[in-house]
């Protein structure tokens, strides 16, 4: 079952997530943000301003998640105006960032995280895994600019909802088998093996 908003503030009581904001926030210092923040029955959490990175293309190099050379990345900066603080994802690029806000998700619950509306209509596509059953840490979010126009991504605003589902206890959680994206910082975490 889909948890609501009641549920989501009494568990972020209790360190689910952190910082936590009791409601959807829309404007920040009378400025207009991407929303984040609790809604009906979700959360939506904000980029991080402490690191994105852009794929880079090497010559006579192919990407490979087995064995994965950080020079395919490239860290960006970050620049603001009087609209915010933003990345620059270029046009049909792919970029990493990571969730400002810290997750210890229960061990009943999977949280499935989904692009905001405001970003998929500028063609930015969030491609962000799953947060299984008792895993903590910053996730680190996928972004793909389908688009054939650079896009901005702002920090610290909404970049995509997570949406929280309960089942029945596992016998393996994502803690339990020690799962290799466990504990990630406020950092861009790397493909692992």
């Amino acid at each position: 079952m889909i948890k609501n908003d009641i549920w989501i503030a009494r568990m972020a009581e209790k360190g689910m997530i952190s910082p936590f904001e009791s409601k959807l926030v829309r404007r920040n210092e009378e400025l207009p943000v991407i929303s984040y923040g609790l809604s009906s029955f979700g959360y939506d959490i904000r980029l991080s301003p402490v690191e994105f990175r852009i794929f880079r293309h090497i010559p006579g190099t192919v990407v490979d998640p087995k064995n994965f050379n950080p020079e395919n990345l490239e860290p960006t900066k970050l620049y603001t105006d009087k609209n915010g603080s933003y990345f620059v994802l270029p046009a049909h690029s792919y970029g990493l960032g990571v969730a400002l806000e810290r997750l210890e998700i229960p061990d009943t619950i999977t949280v499935v995280c989904i692009g905001k509306s405001s970003y998929a209509r500028c063609g930015i596509i969030a491609n962000i895994t799953p947060a299984e059953a008792a895993w903590r840490g910053h996730l680190t979010l996928e972004f793909s600019n389908s688009s054939s126009a650079d896009c901005r991504i702002y920090a610290n605003e909404g970049v995509v909802q997570l949406l929280f589902f309960e089942g029945e206890p596992c016998s393996i959680s994502y803690e339990t088998r020690q799962g290799k994206y466990q504990d990630q910082s406020e950092m861009v975490t790397l493909p692992r093996v």
